[in-house]
């Protein structure tokens, strides 16, 4: 369990584009994982644990779980916030949540994605990688 004093989130605010709708402009449902990686890119910029930060360290983190549950439709053109939330694990995981907001501030979806570590051989990783545990520790987590 993770304490909210030490909580990592990130928000970050993306306007619905013309392809990422139906015929009636309303969002694919396949997109809202799209969305949740534009909050995971966002994550890692703000707190230093980006894609390239991990593949520099020899690590790739392939999504092995995702969750997504729709409450509200978004539709071309509006702007939402997605708030992206590290959630704290002593397994080699990297777990994330998100949440959807609507300028109401109304949630439209909520999720989480679940991603291992695999080694430069593709091996996975069942303790934290030496450089995850530093900056877990750089985070106070």
């Amino acid at each position: 369990m993770q304490s909210k004093e030490n909580l990592l989130t990130c928000t970050e605010e993306v306007r619905v584009r013309f392809n990422e709708t139906d015929p009636l402009g309303i969002v694919w449902h396949g997109h809202y994982i799209v969305y949740f990686e534009d909050g995971r890119e966002a994550f890692g910029r703000q707190h230093g644990l980006t894609y390239l930060d991990i593949q520099k360290a020899g690590y790739v983190t392939p999504i092995v779980k995702s969750t997504c549950e729709h409450f509200l439709p978004l539709k071309y053109g509006e702007t939402f916030r997605i708030v992206t939330t590290f959630i704290n694990s002593v397994s080699a995981k990297l777990i994330y949540r998100y949440e959807l907001f609507n300028q109401q501030d109304q949630l439209i979806c909520s999720g989480e994605t679940i991603q291992v570590f695999l080694d430069s051989d593709n091996n996975l990783c069942l303790y934290n990688p030496e450089f995850f545990q530093a900056w877990k520790d750089k985070m106070g987590l």
